[in-house]
């Protein structure tokens, strides 16, 4: 009872945070794209969303934040097979909750929360031994996003050393149809985006849990049994890497499964501070708060950032800043009683046509002053900052 109490607060709680973020963000030019010109599912469900809900970015998100929901169930799930004791699966469900690029990819508009969700879900069927519904799922995962071709040599990978037959077959013959239908580019000079590669999984988990996730994925391949959550995110790494030596890479061909090994890190841990008598787990007990606490610290960074433009000299440095000002714009420009402008900006304009904002009319919008008189200046200020400046000007 008190397990499922729990799980119901931290869904409770995750939902919270990301029904509020959807209040915050405005949608993104790459978003906008995908929703107005997109013909992959991700665009399907949130044009769905929108016309069952209205054209709002509540709808336009919520079906992703459904998908991290489930996946959080599916996660849950996925931990009671590996962790016996009610505190790590807690603390399992619990990073994961907190993870900031699982928060972020669940407010986006893009595929790649969908992909955690089919492959938690792989996992769980794969692990309960339905062999028949995983491998339908598996091949069902071909036709949703290039990304499952990492999946498939991960899963390639497993089968081989577990002597998997089956699942052998399978996905060489969906890695080889992933390669025929969607491509994926390995040339290029090397560049040197190894390091680059690791910020952005820094990013993804925070810093000092992704060093924790390097190390337990090394001391699982060197002391620990190998299963299938390990082949899958340790694979995703360390193709990741040799990859990123060449070229920059798309992270989130990768990410959604190297976060799949949360349940596999709690386990290292606790085995590792059980085996120690009280009085020497003192230096693991700093280790785990001081980790936990910048994971939280990161997590709520990501969710209350608009506060940091405060901080900042050039507002157009902030992360978010892609998700930010239209919105506002547009709710300047609906109060002036206007709903359509002439833009030079076709990536604004794409955005602006989300908030019923359309090109042409009576109205110029700039970013820059063109004439020094006759024309309307629009701030789109931040907790009383400035962050971007508009120029309207009367056409005619």
């Amino acid at each position: 009872m008190k397990e499922r109490l729990y799980l119901l607060f931290l869904l409770l709680f995750s939902s919270t945070l990301l029904v509020y973020e959807t209040q915050v963000l405005s949608i993104s030019y790459d978003e906008a794209q995908i929703f107005f010109n997109g013909d992959s599912l991700v665009h399907y469900v949130a044009v769905l969303s929108t016309k069952l809900l209205g054209q709002n970015d509540l709808a336009l998100r919520l079906p992703f934040i459904l998908f991290y929901l489930a996946s959080m169930l599916l996660l849950y799930k996925i931990s009671k097979l590996f962790l016996k004791q009610r505190i790590d699966r807690f603390l399992s469900l619990s990073i994961y909750a907190l993870l900031p690029g699982v928060n972020s990819i669940a407010l986006l508009v893009n595929s790649s929360i969908i992909v955690v969700f089919l492959s938690l879900l792989f996992t769980y069927l794969y692990l309960q031994e339905h062999k028949v519904l995983s491998h339908l799922l598996l091949v069902g995962t071909l036709f949703i996003d290039n990304s499952f071709a990492i999946f498939y040599v991960a899963l390639f990978c497993y089968a081989l050393f577990k002597q998997k037959t089956d699942l052998l077959i399978l996905t060489l013959v969906l890695f080889g149809a992933s390669m025929y239908l969607y491509g994926f580019d390995t040339g290029g000079k090397p560049k040197g985006y190894f390091v680059d590669t690791l910020g952005v999984y820094a990013a993804i988990f925070s810093p000092f849990l992704f060093i924790y996730f390097v190390y337990s994925m090394y001391r699982i391949l060197i002391k620990e049994e190998k299963n299938l959550l390990w082949y899958i995110s340790f694979f995703s790494l360390v193709v990741s890497l040799l990859l990123s030596l060449r070229q920059r890479l798309l992270l989130e061909d990768f990410a959604p499964f190297v976060v799949l090994s949360i349940p596999l890190m709690v386990k290292v841990f606790f085995n590792s501070y059980r085996v120690r008598l009280p009085e020497f787990r003192k230096l693991h007990t700093v280790v785990f708060t001081f980790v936990m606490c910048s994971l939280f610290i990161n997590t709520m960074a990501s969710f209350f950032h608009k506060p940091l433009y405060l901080l900042m000299d050039d507002p157009s440095k902030h992360f978010a800043v892609n998700y930010h000002i239209a919105k506002e714009l547009a709710e300047e420009l609906k109060n002036r009683g206007i709903n359509n402008v002439i833009l030079r900006d076709d990536k604004l304009a794409l955005r602006l046509e989300f908030y019923a904002i359309k090109k042409g009319g009576d109205y110029k919008l700039t970013s820059k002053k063109e004439i020094d008189e006759g024309f309307e200046q629009i701030d789109i200020a931040y907790y009383g900052k400035t962050v971007k400046t508009f120029y309207l000007y009367p056409v005619g």
